[in-house]
């Protein structure tokens, strides 16, 4: 079993920073695909940023320029920095994660952090 601990989310001014962490842990042998989706209200989970096993990210248009994922493969651990948050911003934010659990199969699972509110606001 894997288990995802996000923090970081809270209420933040327009223009202001946050980070937000994804800590993995439990039975993984290696993470193929990291990724940050957000929900807001009455709207659909949307992909906000992902990077894979080998570095490669890719971005949500309204995030371009303004967020940077990146990993700590020791840790385990995948953040999202978010600079020049704007209202819109505003969202529950969930990690997910692609890992395989042995060397000798290549079964990959799909785990979900439990989200973390992420509120731009004066």
């Amino acid at each position: 079993q894997v288990q995802l601990v996000e923090s970081g989310g809270g209420l933040a001014q327009p223009g202001g920073s946050l980070r937000l962490s994804c800590a993995a842990s439990g039975s993984i042998f290696s993470i193929k695909y990291m990724g940050w989706y957000r929900q807001a209200p009455g709207k659909q989970r949307e992909l906000v940023a992902e990077i894979t096993s080998g570095d490669t990210t890719n971005y949500a248009d309204s995030v371009k320029g303004r967020f940077t994922i990146f990993r700590d493969n020791v840790k385990n651990t995948v953040y999202l920095q978010m600079n020049s948050l704007k209202p819109e911003d505003t969202a529950v934010y969930y990690c997910k994660l692609l890992v395989t659990t042995s060397p000798i199969r290549t079964n990959t699972y799909q785990y979900w952090g439990q989200g973390t509110q992420v509120t731009v606001s004066s």
